[in-house]
């Protein structure tokens, strides 16, 4: 099992990276004067994760990656590679998982605001849908009732186990936006499988990070029994079992902090299998959809200092990223974590007596801060702020404000021994053309 990129495989693959740009003319350019900040992707590292997936459910289950958490393209047709399916929660974002090579049937889309059009568009194209509503389910039946489809459907269930440490991101509170909530619509959710012959699954999510083991698979029982339950109705009715699939979302924490809990993919199989028997059964076509905890570790950026201004006894540290590519980390940083380290020009680890250092981000605003009163070595104009865990809901939510070029994106193997540019920094003629 690979371990995530700690600072010392970063030290040695970033300084392989610049030394690579320099005596290759296969990679001139790899990194250049104009890369500010440069994200770096470890295949090593997420092709073990997906082995783990693999390795952890039954073979015959459908896996899917979350676009959401990254949606660059190469990444995509890399899930496409290792023969997982995606999960699309949006119509662009089911247009790139259909342009990058997958299978109709290897894509899930969830969306709580699905239009009409959009709803035809993935029916043609024959995706799974989790409609997220009773109103969308009228909306599809009369759908169906123009076109024909090959489309697996089902209805998002939100089994109101409460939410997790980070409420904003839980899903499955008393009140959710996502979903039919289970204790308030049990009877209706049973009679929506009565009356649509075509309804054949159900679906739930209820968060990732700050959600404990027992919440996940609370989760999981609460729409297991409601399955159960349903299906024995309908066999009661003489109507056949139409509950055939059941997709459990993603939802597993990763660790961005050294004492922040992980729970493994094998602990959290094992458990389902052991308390849900028929979801690692042939009785049941099982789901997974999973986002941040394949990605987020996989990634690490590198923002070039370009100034450290001494205010009052105060350091700070200005680089070339901020709140445009850390949302989260910069509006909620007592919810959302990065550790940070240094590296010099040459991509050495910086040792020395530390100091307390402010990172600051480059849009006009002055909340934009990524850490403050941070212990650091000494750092200087030129040295590379080192942020870990970025692979998941960084670059995926990045903010136009100040207009800045979003930055060149790296992926490598084997710790260094081999580099891709999967995306070029943007051009200055692409932006002028983003905001025309």
């Amino acid at each position: 099992m690979k371990n995530k990129p700690g600072i010392k495989e970063i030290s040695e693959t970033f300084k392989k990276a610049l030394h690579t740009a320099k005596r290759s003319h296969k990679h001139a350019g790899l990194i250049n004067a104009e890369d500010t900040s440069i994200i770096f992707y470890d295949y090593s590292f997420l092709k073990c994760r997906l082995e783990q997936i693999r390795n952890s459910f039954p073979a015959d289950i459908l896996n899917t990656v979350a676009i959401k958490a990254n949606p660059l393209v190469k990444n995509l047709k890399f899930f496409k590679e290792e023969k997982f399916g995606l999960e699309a929660a949006s119509l662009a974002e089911l247009y790139l998982a259909e342009k990058s090579g997958v299978h109709p049937s290897k894509i899930v889309f969830d969306s709580p605001a699905k239009t009409e059009k959009e709803l035809e568009y993935a029916l043609k194209l024959g995706v799974r849908i989790n409609a997220d509503s009773f109103a969308e389910l009228e909306r599809i039946d009369n759908l169906l009732k123009k076109i024909k489809s090959k489309s697996e459907i089902g209805i998002r269930i939100n089994p109101q186990v409460g939410s997790g440490r980070i409420k904003i991101t839980s899903t499955a509170d008393e009140y959710s936006k996502f979903g039919v909530p289970i204790k308030n619509f049990k009877d209706e959710l049973k009679n929506s499988f009565a009356e649509f012959s075509w309804l054949t699954g159900v679906h739930l999510h209820i968060g990732s990070q700050g959600i404990s083991l027992k919440m996940l698979l609370d989760g999981i029982g609460a729409v297991y029994e409601f399955t159960e339950m349903t299906n024995d109705f309908l066999q009661i009715k003489n109507l056949p079992n139409r509950i055939k699939s059941f997709d459990i979302g993603g939802g597993l924490p990763v660790r961005y902090k050294k004492d922040d809990v992980e729970i493994s993919v094998s602990e959290y199989a094992k458990e389902i299998k052991k308390n849900f028997p028929a979801l690692f059964s042939k009785k049941y076509k099982l789901l997974t959809e999973f986002g941040r905890w394949i990605n987020a570790n996989a990634g690490w950026t590198a923002s070039r200092v370009e100034y450290v201004k001494k205010q009052g006894g105060i350091n700070t540290a200005v680089i070339h990223v901020g709140a445009d590519m850390f949302l989260r980390r910069v509006y909620n940083p007592g919810e959302w974590h990065h550790d940070i380290s240094v590296l010099d020009c040459n991509g050495e680890i910086k040792k020395g007596k530390k100091k307390r250092y402010v990172i600051a981000g480059p849009l006009c605003f002055s909340g934009d801060i990524i850490s403050t009163n941070i212990l650091l070595p000494e750092t200087e104009a030129g040295d590379f702020v080192i942020i870990h865990d970025t692979g998941a809901y960084t670059l995926s939510m990045w903010s136009r404000y100040n207009s800045r070029q979003m930055p060149k994106v790296i992926a490598y193997l084997e710790n260094g021994k081999e580099f891709t540019v999967i995306k070029k920094r943007e051009k200055l003629s692409e932006l002028y053309s983003f905001w025309s």
